[in-house]
């Protein structure tokens, strides 16, 4: 299950309650983010036991392209998470559709 730019945005304008994190490295997200919580994608494995408070909201994964946040989604659907969005496209797609 992904989402899109537009659909993301349009979560975040109206407040909509979900957890959003980033799974880039830290120079990524310090050059640009879309205010997701930093947990890059080598840390994932680590972190999911400290995540399972948040295993029935609706959790978005965010990368530059999509591929590295797939990744994330993958884990924490495997971990029993019910509803894991990935963005589609990334960074890259939020920055063609609203910019930096």
């Amino acid at each position: 299950m992904d989402i899109n730019v537009k659909q993301l945005k349009e979560k975040m304008d109206q407040n909509e309650e979900f957890v959003l994190i980033d799974v880039r490295e830290p120079y990524e997200h310090e050059e640009f983010n879309i205010e997701g919580e930093l947990i890059p994608l080598g840390n994932f494995p680590g972190v999911i036991p400290e995540l399972e408070d948040r295993k029935d909201k609706e959790i978005i994964v965010y990368c530059r392209s999509g591929r590295r946040s797939s990744m994330a989604q993958q884990m924490l659907l495997n971990a029993g998470f019910k509803t894991v969005r990935n963005l589609e496209g990334g960074v890259l797609a939020w920055i063609d559709e609203y910019g930096a």
